[in-house]
């Protein structure tokens, strides 16, 4: 009895641990799926911790400015995304909440604290909270179930886009048939020669939950490009931890 016991025990164990790594399955094939069905599995996989604290290496390119600094990441889902960026020393903060981005940089001597414009002069595209912190988390920009989606099937990945798309832009959603959060997303002004595309290369399991530890950004506006490299370094969820922001003083302010 006592061997039946511990062989369903270890039993138990070993699919557990099957499905967990089934989660990050690199060899998962796409098989043919409707549309609302993928979309479903996409939402369903969305963050659901309170709070996200991570250690990344960023990596900035604008053709004028390259360079690479350490960032401190920490996210209240749906209130406040913070960032802090070094090396050696404090190059920036930035403080983002839903009605508001607040950022200042020690180096520059110079602030910024307005609304989103600063974003979408950043990305190219306007952006609000909700689509921010969802492209940190490997979640779509827009909701997609609030559209009918067409799919396909096009590098093992669901491909999702609106059956009808906006006027000013195309968009689209490459969703990973394994864990169901995004492999990419793009954003294609096609008049404007405008696109913004965020490319996931990789994801790990931390506590049971699938993080990106890769995201590639790519912004191109006209003869304008930028380029963000983020690789996480360390994560931990629904930690407590510090979110506040003040501007010194003596500095100016940034007008875009």
């Amino acid at each position: 009895m006592k061997f039946i016991k511990y062989f369903l025990v270890l039993t138990i164990v070993f699919v557990s641990c099957k499905t967990t790594k089934n989660m990050i399955d690199a060899n998962v094939v796409a098989k043919e799926m409707s549309a609302k069905k993928v979309a479903r599995k996409h939402v369903s996989a969305n963050f659901d911790k309170k709070s996200v604290e991570a250690k990344m290496k960023v990596s900035f390119n604008n053709g004028k400015t390259k360079q690479s600094i350490s960032v401190n990441m920490r996210i209240i889902k749906d209130e406040v995304i913070w960032l802090k960026g070094t090396k050696f020393i404090s190059v920036f903060k930035a403080k983002i909440t839903p009605t508001k981005v607040s950022y200042y940089s020690p180096l520059g001597k110079n602030y910024f604290e307005g609304d989103f414009s600063m974003i979408k002069k950043l990305l190219g595209v306007e952006i609000n909270f909700e689509q921010l912190q969802n492209l940190f988390l490997g979640q779509a920009l827009q909701n997609v179930k609030e559209k009918k989606q067409d799919v396909i099937i096009q590098d093992n990945s669901y491909v999702l886009s609106p059956e009808k798309q906006a006027n000013l832009f195309d968009i689209f959603y490459a969703v990973n048939p394994s864990h169901f959060k995004l492999d990419r997303q793009s954003i294609v002004n096609s008049l404007k020669n405008m696109r913004l595309d965020v490319v996931y290369p990789s994801y790990n399991l931390v506590d049971d939950v699938v993080f990106p530890s890769e995201i590639n950004i790519k912004a191109k506006q006209a003869s304008k490009f930028t380029n963000i490299d983020f690789t996480m370094k360390s994560v931990e969820f629904n930690t407590d931890f510090d979110v506040s922001f003040t501007i010194p003083n003596g500095y100016k302010r940034v007008n875009l």
